[in-house]
């Protein structure tokens, strides 16, 4: 009976260790969400969707990605940010893999149906890649399960990218690999000739996608970015004078030049 009793015992113990951990998660700065997943038919490169990246991979994203609700999408400003996502193992111990968690990029909207719908304000939801969601859950979880979720910084290899489009005078241009915070918030250009060489604000066109109305033709551009937490990087000369729509450009590194 003492053995029993002793068994018992401990399974309480780490049965308690393991909600405290959980709990501390949540005490900093975890936060309750639901996940599910979408694109299984797909190819996992091209979820790009709402933030206007063309391929996950070329964008320097990998497939670990996630398409947001519209209170964690913020119109296009969460576009490229990182979360690190775990399983609501209290919430539902059937279908959450225990003590694992992926991070995942912003790249796409979750859009609301506007019935109650888990991407409906105000709710927190992330629709995942296959590939993201089982990493924390079993597939066969009828497409919802609780998480947990927080802000991380974004790893990225290589340097910060430039995709040029638009015409002469109506320049659209995408920041992508984007490391740190991730998410641009506000974005400034300049050219290389006399009268484009002060630095003129940009303003979002769409997801990840910024636009300036001034003919920056044959001259090399600079790009000043500011991300979400307020960190300014400057990439003087990235983009040669040479450049055409429709090309990319990076960054020797994520720092400044």
């Amino acid at each position: 009976m003492e053995g029993i009793m002793l068994i018992l015992a401990h399974g309480i113990f780490f049965l308690l260790l393991e909600i405290e951990g959980v709990q501390g998660k949540a005490a900093g700065g975890w936060l309750p969400a639901h996940a599910t997943f979408y694109g299984a038919s797909q190819n996992p490169t091209s979820l790009g969707g709402a933030c206007g990246y063309d391929n996950t991979f070329h964008s320097g994203f990998g497939i670990n990605t996630a398409a947001l609700s519209a209170a964690l999408f913020r119109q296009g400003q969460a576009c490229g940010a990182c979360f690190q996502i775990t399983c609501d193992r209290r919430a539902d111990p059937r279908w959450c893999l225990p003590r694992t968690t992926v991070t995942v990029t912003a790249t796409n909207f979750c859009p609301p149906n506007n019935n109650g719908g888990w991407c409906d304000p105000p709710h927190r939801h992330f629709d995942m890649s296959l590939a993201a969601f089982s990493r924390v859950a079993l597939v066969g979880s009828e497409g919802i399960v609780p998480v947990l979720y927080r802000r991380v910084p974004c790893r990225r290899s290589g340097g910060v990218r430039f995709t040029l489009k638009g015409t002469a005078n109506f320049n659209l241009v995408m920041f992508t690999n984007v490391g740190g915070s991730g998410d641009v918030k506000a974005a400034w250009v300049k050219g290389s000739s006399r009268r484009s060489s002060a630095w003129t604000a940009m303003q979002r066109n769409w997801g990840a996608n910024w636009q300036t109305n001034i003919d920056f033709r044959n001259q090399a551009l600079s790009f000043k970015l500011m991300l979400g937490d307020r960190k300014t990087l400057e990439f003087v000369g990235v983009v040669p004078s040479s450049w055409k729509h429709g090309e990319t450009y990076a960054a020797k590194s994520q720092f400044s030049n």
